[in-house]
């Protein structure tokens, strides 16, 4: 039976989001498995904090157990293995989904399904790996060219001794007799028939009568893991990368759960993006601006670039240079446009001959004598 998750996480049945976020940060640092090795009560502590975290996070599972309690979950736990993590990494849901929580919850009261009473529609005993979350914070030029993040970190993985079945010669254990491998049983109580977890195979649908030494049976040990991962170029910032099955193995034969990446795009010194297009601003002398001229850019790939300057150019004004912006990663070889915004820096220091020229630009001058304007 599941533990009370809002006991285990000490908050109150009506804690905020972040109450309950900062009161599983503050314990799954206590209980880490990298922070008491060996410790097995620690390790099962690790374990329950996560289980509550992964109902009270998601207002679904939430409202599911606040209404049905334990029954919610029936057939076993809320979530997979602890999040390999620890603080600042929150997992997925590894586990049903909402229609499952609930059929579950109302086999519980006697009800097959949705529909009709006493049936037997059998419970999936295998228990999904849960899916993992990283968070990357890369540069803009990388995201221009595509980079690769490596991902360093401990999670539950397939046993290698038993190939992740749980027994001692590394074989499928054979479906247990007494559910006939549904992992349930089923007891009637006049009107109600109610299916609870198999005692002889807990649930499992299989029996294992040796367990595997090195994994105690669950399919799975927790070790350190590594991997490298391609972000595309043009990647956006909070675009969500996800990697099928590179999540936490499942127990006893279940699938894996899946990592997901999400990638943040530091802002730039010099460029700002919008969308696939980029805007450079750029100082223009004023003659160039009212002469007409070229300008000469740096790109966000390092390389010069000549503009033309139209004459009577205004500041503020956008010029735009097509195909010189970032990749598309929704359509291969498509780029968005830079735009160059022209800006103006007003020189604070002048000779007296440019005061002057200046001077009589703006007609302040008064015309020679001798000879005139002209």
């Amino acid at each position: 039976m599941n533990k009370n998750p809002y006991e285990v996480l000490g908050v109150a049945r009506d804690a905020s989001d972040a109450d309950i976020k900062k009161a599983y940060h503050k314990l799954v640092m206590k209980y880490h498995p990298d922070k008491n090795p060996g410790d097995k009560s620690a390790e099962e502590k690790f374990k329950e904090v996560n289980n509550a975290f992964d109902i009270l996070k998601d207002p679904q599972k939430r409202a599911a157990y606040d209404r049905f309690g334990d029954a919610a979950f029936a057939g076993g736990n809320a979530s997979g293995a602890g999040n390999p993590f620890g603080a600042g990494f929150g997992g997925f849901a590894g586990g049903a989904g909402m229609d499952d929580i609930l059929r579950e919850a109302m086999r519980g009261f006697g009800f097959d399904g949705f529909g009709g009473f006493g049936g037997r529609g059998g419970m999936n005993t295998q228990q999904r790996g849960r899916d993992l979350l990283d968070t990357v914070t890369i540069s803009l030029k990388d995201a221009f060219f595509g980079t690769t993040h490596t991902v360093n970190f401990s999670s539950n993985v397939t046993c290698d001794k038993c190939n992740g079945h749980g027994t001692d010669d590394g074989k499928p254990a054979p479906v247990c007799s007494r559910c006939g491998g549904s992992g349930v049983v089923q007891t009637r109580q006049g009107f109600f028939a109610v299916e609870t977890p198999c005692p002889e195979c807990n649930g499992l649908g299989r029996k294992i009568s040796k367990k595997c030494s090195k994994c105690d049976g669950t399919g799975t040990v927790h070790k350190q893991r590594s991997l490298e991962v391609k972000i595309p170029a043009g990647v956006e910032d909070g675009s969500r990368l996800r990697l099928s099955g590179q999540g936490e193995a499942g127990m006893n034969g279940a699938p894996a759960g899946d990592f997901y990446i999400d990638v943040h795009v530091r802002p730039d010194d010099k460029f700002e993006r919008d969308g696939n297009d980029l805007i450079l601003k750029t100082d223009v002398p004023f003659t160039t601006l009212a002469l007409g001229g070229e300008i000469d850019v740096e790109t966000i790939d390092d390389k010069q670039l000549s503009v033309k300057v139209t004459a009577g150019t205004q500041i503020g004004s956008r010029l735009r240079v097509r195909g010189k912006g970032m990749p598309n990663p929704h359509r291969s070889g498509s780029f968005g446009d830079l735009y160059i915004e022209i800006t103006m820096t007003v020189p604070t220091k002048l000779t007296d001959k440019q005061k002057k020229a200046l001077e009589e630009f703006a007609g302040k001058s008064k015309p020679s004598k001798k000879s005139g304007w002209f």
